[in-house]
């Protein structure tokens, strides 16, 4: 009898199999782990595996809708010149698209649930660029504005129906951290456009440029219906689609009058510094003493903030809380825009415009997780059609104001009364909020 046996005499038979199946696995598990790809290539994989998704996909499609929309920013001093206008008509020039984008929102959101939602999001951006290519050919005042009302219209299907096919494609606990990074499209269309326009402007005219952008809009939005199609995405309305992600826990005792809180304040962020945005060039022109060039460049600055605050901030939501996260920004922006009202010098000029764009998309994702995490997924696209409406639709009716403000007294005036509006607004909302638990 050798030693082994020995030491295991009276030890039962099954024992030293169970004891072999733990050696076994140990062994197996060691070997996995040697056999485990690095770090860095880890990380490859899951960049390839990024980029070959469905998130790059909608941030491209976002970035290409909003490309003819926000040619009107960088732009409004040549179009005034061109038709002479003055700062309420060029305001309600810009309040066309915005009102019609806004409202069209809601029976977007309601066609979402009853027809492919990649039908929609493809007349999204192929029919801002067709209204985009009627812009540019324009001949008075009038088609003009019949033009950027088409524009809204055709455009205001889109974000009812990306946000909910990217939040179900995407577990829950990181769609903050995803509808972030879908924001990244429309923040470098905000960011480039400008830079674009003030580059080209002088080759093309404002009307070039607007035709210039219309053909590769209008391609890629065709390539994107026939590449869901393919993949067979976005073919089933959302309130008849199984939603196979693991939903956040709803609470079912969710207060409505918190609930409008925080989504009005998300609303007012969006649209108080939105609206200040649209008069920024005019600001550098005519305040400032700026080249026309110089006020469309400048206009960047007040969204490059979005690539990194987006995400961050959806990301910081997910951890800490959405509620946390919209009382800071929310309590922030209307001093911010108070502070861009004072136009003393021109060093705080690019500062504001940076903080006044970390505020509105650090709220935009937050304020899309909350709706999405607080509401069924049969009223979702109901839901973030009346918040799209509302925060994309509402300088729509601050624009017109706003402009005669600055007619009739000043820039300072007019930023002024944005910041001490917003300030109020959000104060209140965070009476009502302060405290809650999600």
């Amino acid at each position: 009898m050798n030693t082994t046996e020995r030491e295991h005499r009276g030890t039962p038979y099954k024992n030293l199999l169970e004891l072999r199946l733990i050696i076994a696995l140990d062994v197996r598990a060691w070997l996995n782990e040697m056999n485990t790809p690095s770090k860095k290539v880890s990380f490859k994989t899951k960049l390839i595996k990024f980029f070959s998704g469905l998130v790059p996909l909608f941030i491209l499609a976002h970035f290409m809708h909003h490309i003819p929309g926000f040619l009107i920013q960088p732009l409004s001093p040549y179009i005034r010149d061109t038709f002479h206008l003055d700062y309420s008509q060029i305001a309600w020039l810009a309040s066309a698209y915005t009102f019609a984008y806004g409202i069209s929102n809601l029976p977007a959101s309601w066609l979402g649930g009853r027809f492919p939602p990649r039908l929609i999001i493809t007349i999204g951006v192929v029919g801002v660029a067709v209204a985009g290519l009627i812009t540019g050919l324009a001949p008075n005042y009038l088609i003009l504005v019949i033009a950027m009302l088409l524009m809204g219209i055709l455009g205001g299907g889109y974000h009812p129906s990306a946000a909910p096919i990217i939040s179900d494609a995407t577990s829950a606990e990181k769609r903050g951290q995803v509808l972030g990074l879908h924001q990244i499209g429309g923040t470098m269309a905000n960011i480039l456009v400008p830079l674009f326009a003030a580059a080209l402007v002088g080759f093309f005219t404002w009307r070039g440029l607007y035709i210039l952008v219309a053909a590769p809009t209008i391609i890629y939005g065709i390539y994107l219906y026939l590449l869901l199609k393919r993949q067979n995405l976005g073919n089933v309305p959302p309130k008849t689609q199984k939603d196979n992600t693991t939903p956040l826990p709803v609470n079912k005792k969710v207060d409505l009058r918190r609930f409008i809180a925080f989504v009005t304040m998300g609303v007012a962020i969006d649209v108080f510094i939105s609206t200040a945005m649209n008069f920024v060039p005019l600001l550098v022109v005519d305040k400032f003493h700026g080249a026309e060039w110089l006020g469309a460049a400048l206009l960047p600055l007040g969204h490059i903030a979005g690539l990194g605050a987006g995400p961050l901030g959806g990301h910081i939501s997910d951890r800490i809380g959405k509620i946390p996260v919209m009382l800071t920004v929310g309590l922030a922006s209307g001093p911010i825009i108070y502070l861009l009202g004072l136009g003393i010098h021109w060093w705080l000029l690019p500062i504001v415009l940076l903080l006044m764009g970390i505020c509105v998309y650090v709220a935009m994702p937050v304020t899309e997780s909350y709706v999405i995490s607080n509401v069924s997924p049969q009223n979702r696209s109901t839901v973030l059609g009346i918040y799209y409406f509302a925060s994309r639709g509402g300088p729509a009716i601050l624009l017109p104001i706003i402009g005669d403000l600055i007619d009739k007294f000043s820039f300072s005036t007019a930023f002024t009364a944005l910041g001490i509006g917003l300030f109020a607004i959000t104060l209140i909302c965070t009476g009502l909020l302060w405290g809650t638990k999600e």
